[in-house]
């Protein structure tokens, strides 16, 4: 069968300044198939984006192409196409969804306006007509009330109901293509569920082909009829999805298959891409070893937050983000929050931290009612307790370097007799989070996402605390940081006998990092148990459905789905 897209020895690399350039993209063919779906994977930095929006030639200004690299679309090389036939293919024959909608969709327009652009553009419609049109697409992508959602802007809408206005918008005029980069990523895992059946659902009725980007090779098993694996621009193996998944060839795609907890194992740690590279391969580390319970460290009783929200200029209404919410922590035990957004599992952390000021209920701290507490008895508890959060692009200082991002709590907490004290400290921390000494003179952009998480670990390490709470500190990392970052937790709970309250909703790496698990749903906990139990025999339908969403691979294919 004749592909709709050939890409042959694409290479692409990058001006950095007056002479220096960096290779993003070495060498790489693939072919999409008509009618079918081709899943780009690999860490980040590894050349899929890049490939790509090589074909929709939507490269930054500093971006150079081989001349002797071709991309065919229909019999033509898009790479050499004129300007204006680029603007025609792009929006109607090749779309693209991206990982943020937030960012890619205007703020200050309404979602129905958004489409109806492209309809109005490509084909030519009057505006009511658009608009009627684009309240149709709304509903074919699954969204309540189309009609009096094509009025709504953006900031309205959850995170999944913003990825289905970009698929709208994407398959507003039928597209051949569709180019799917990392559309799940952000997203809870019943909203990645509904997306991916959204998509395949879409390409079955549709008849047109996709390219989905992911870095997690579950998802892609589940939605993929071929696989290509990249790593640092180039390609290492690719196939048939059945292939790749059941013999894979490569150690770096193996790396990529194991490396992501699984829920029928739980090793003493997890296995990451290194293990695999090396001569020695993967280390047995056997089953993972919890300590028996010990006297709680934390006590949490009937932890209640409620909001005020206004809904007009004299009305308003009072939303319960957290009710009657109890759990007890133990020094190096962990407790699992999980549950969808909104669910109220930042809010019960905000709670401990007293970020937030609870409406009810009790926090006992060693014995110490903290609601009850003075600002100079919170101050030496907020020593005690620290939080990572989960966007380490946005919780790191860009003016500070990560000497300065280290030492100012210390600072602050006056520990240290002295900057160079405070410095020693830091170097120390560094090192135990596996970063370089001269990445104290370093500055947050010129690190990686992994390495950034690093930094936030080892700052909120730097005041010596009890108890981390752990905020989604996971989810937006490729699998296999993400194993190097779970491996480094573990290790310091073990080494410090701290504490977390692990939040996500991941719960393949909740049920690996937590001994104990309560499931909330719209403010309340609907189930509670170990581990083991909740995961074994789960009693709540909620809870059935979050498990029934974690994806499995090729045992969970979407192909009946999109029957």
């Amino acid at each position: 069968m004749t592909p709709l897209v050939s890409v042959s020895n694409l290479r692409v690399s990058f001006r950095l300044g007056h002479k220096a350039t960096v290779a993003a993209v070495r060498g790489v063919s693939f072919e999409v198939p008509a009618d079918g779906t081709l899943a780009l994977v690999g860490e980040s930095g590894s050349g899929k984006t890049v490939s790509a929006m090589s074909i929709l030639r939507l490269l930054p200004e500093n971006a150079l192409v081989d001349p002797a690299s071709r991309i065919e679309f229909e019999g033509e090389n898009l790479l050499t196409a004129r300007p204006e036939h680029l603007r025609r293919i792009r929006g109607r024959d090749i779309t693209a969804v991206f990982q943020e909608p937030m960012t890619s969709l205007n703020p200050v327009f309404t979602v129905g306006d958004q489409i109806a652009e492209v309809l109005q553009w490509h084909r030519g419609l009057s505006r009511r007509q658009a608009l009627a049109q684009s309240a149709d697409l709304l509903a074919e992508v699954g969204i309540a009330q189309p009609k009096a959602r094509i009025g709504a802007y953006p900031h309205e809408l959850s995170g999944g109901q913003q990825q289905r206005v970009m698929i709208a918008m994407a398959i507003a005029n039928q597209p051949k293509l569709l180019i799917a980069d990392e559309p799940t990523t952000a997203l809870d895992v019943t909203i990645q569920r509904q997306v991916l059946e959204l998509i395949a659902r879409l390409r079955e009725r549709h008849r047109m082909s996709v390219l989905f980007i992911s870095h997690d090779l579950a998802l892609v098993g589940e939605i993929a009829d071929h696989v290509v694996v990249m790593r640092d621009g180039e390609v290492q193996e690719c196939g048939p999805v059945e292939r790749v998944f059941r013999a894979p060839q490569h150690p770096y795609t193996r790396g990529l298959l194991l490396c992501r907890p699984r829920l029928d194992q739980r090793p003493r740690r997890l296995p990451v891409i290194d293990d695999f590279l090396s001569a020695s391969g993967p280390r047995h580390t056997g089953p993972l070893e919890r300590p028996a319970a010990s006297a709680a460290v934390i006590e949490a009783r009937g932890l209640c937050k409620d909001f005020r929200l206004k809904t007009g200029l004299f009305a308003s209404k009072v939303l319960h983000a957290v009710r009657g919410v109890s759990f007890d922590l133990a020094r190096g035990r962990t407790v699992g929050l999980v549950g969808e957004s909104g669910s109220g599992k930042t809010t019960v952390g905000m709670l401990l931290m007293r970020l937030l000021e609870a409406s009810a209920g009790d926090v006992r701290f060693d014995g110490i009612d903290l609601f009850a507490a003075s600002d100079a008895q919170m101050m030496a508890y907020r020593r005690r307790i620290q939080v990572i959060f989960q966007n380490p692009y946005a919780s790191l200082n860009p003016r500070f370097t990560i000497g300065q991002i280290l030492t100012e709590p210390m600072r602050v907490h006056r520990l240290g007799s002295g900057e160079a004290e405070r410095n020693e400290r830091a170097r120390r921390l560094l090192q135990r989070v596996e970063l370089p000494p001269e990445a104290l003179y370093k500055y947050p952009h010129e690190f990686s996402g992994g390495q950034r998480q690093r930094i936030a670990i080892a700052r909120a390490l730097a005041v010596e605390p009890e108890i981390l709470i752990c905020d989604e500190s996971v989810s937006a990392l490729d699998v296999s940081v993400q194993a190097t970052v779970l491996n480094l937790l573990l290790d310091l709970q073990e080494e410090q006998g701290l504490a977390y309250l692990f939040i996500s909703h991941d719960l393949a790496v909740v049920k690996y990092m937590a001994d104990e698990i309560l499931v909330m749903r719209e403010g309340e906990v609907v189930e509670r148990g170990s581990s083991e139990a909740l995961f074994r025999a789960p009693q709540h339908d909620y809870t059935k459905k979050l498990l029934n969403a974690i994806p499995r691979g090729i045992e969970g294919r979407l192909a009946p789905l999109a029957a």
